[in-house]
């Protein structure tokens, strides 16, 4: 895998390009493929931004979402523009099975592939060039950063600008965790300078919800959390008739799983959703706990140090055992906590 300051010279020669992203977007999946997007627009390459799923609704204000492509509803539209695309960036994931059924399009594609992610333990071979950063704070940041290391910083629009800005916040938590390093700030002190107004972007992220949601998030919290004090663990597990119950979207529950952790003395948080076709599990950590490694080894997941995911296929009841096992067999991390 080359440096992607390989292909700063390139920039200026107008290509196809495809920017595609991981399954269920999140803020930083979506604000780095549209902040991209926006940005190598300006050069005059033919663009197409492909989801390999749906995304959340409280996405939408986003410039340029309308013309994000679905690859589970618009299936042959996408693999045309990757059957005839000369680059693919590969943004805020560096796995190809992270995009579910565009894996095997992207694998077989002739187009070079460009890694920009701040995940741990990249498919390093699987592209011609990239940069995979851990201490990067978001694929956001390294955007940015991207941005500003190829010359081009005249070119951060205020599209660029609002679609970075929503990532970085997101995948920040609102620039309370620890990957909030003091390049973050300067990054947001430059779109500020650029004329961003951030107020707007807050509103949309997380004052844009339904009732629904707010009931639903009610009994998540009162009927389906259960905390071990032993253990300085909280888990959540949700099962399918409760997503049907209250009409759960995708990104309803985006954040849940921070919940817990405002309680005093948990370490660990975990939440394990019942999605029907599999139980996907989020995982959150504070201090020393190695939450990737923990998933990587228990849930077929991984992440970040503290913050991954997983999936699995066996019944709810029995991830959750599994959970339990899990958190038992760590039990002298976990309850070796200091505050």
């Amino acid at each position: 895998m080359q440096s992607l300051q390989q292909i700063f010279p390139l920039l200026l020669q107008p290509r196809k390009v495809v920017i595609t992203t991981h399954q269920k977007p999140d803020g930083d999946a979506m604000g780095s493929s549209l902040g991209l997007y926006h940005f190598l627009l300006q050069f005059g390459h033919a663009i197409t931004v492909i989801s390999p799923t749906n995304w959340a609704s409280f996405l939408n204000w986003m410039p340029g979402t309308k013309l994000v492509l679905d690859y589970e509803r618009q299936t042959e539209e996408a693999d045309r523009a990757i059957d005839a695309a000369d680059w693919i960036f590969c943004l805020d994931f560096n796995t190809l099975n992270r995009t579910k059924r565009m894996e095997e399009k992207l694998a077989n594609a002739a187009a070079q592939r460009i890694l920009i992610d701040h995940h741990q333990e990249p498919q390093a071979d699987k592209f011609a060039y990239g940069e995979s950063d851990t201490s990067k704070s978001s694929t956001c940041e390294m955007v940015f950063d991207f941005i500003m290391a190829s010359g081009h910083e005249n070119k951060i629009s205020p599209a660029v600008s609002e679609c970075l800005y929503a990532g970085v916040m997101t995948d920040t938590g609102s620039f309370r965790f620890p990957a909030t390093s003091a390049n973050v700030h300067r990054m947001v002190a430059t779109l500020k300078d650029k004329g961003l107004d951030h107020g707007p972007i807050h509103e949309a992220l997380y004052d844009n919800f339904l009732e629904a949601r707010f009931r639903f998030l009610g009994n998540v919290l009162l009927n389906r959390m259960e905390i071990f004090y032993e253990y300085n663990t909280a888990l959540i597990a949700i099962p399918q008739a409760d997503l049907i119950k209250y009409n759960i979207k995708t990104g309803d529950t985006e954040g849940l799983v921070n919940y817990p952790l405002s309680i005093q003395g948990i370490k660990l948080a975990a939440i394990i959703i019942d999605r029907g076709e599999e139980r996907k599990s989020s995982f959150r950590s504070k201090g020393g706990f190695d939450v990737n490694t923990f998933a990587r080894k228990y849930f077929n997941g991984g992440g970040h140090f503290n913050a991954a995911g997983g999936q699995n296929k066996e019944t709810l009841e029995e991830v959750v055992a599994k959970f339990i096992t899990a958190m038992k067999e760590n039990k002298d991390q976990l309850s070796n906590y200091q505050f």
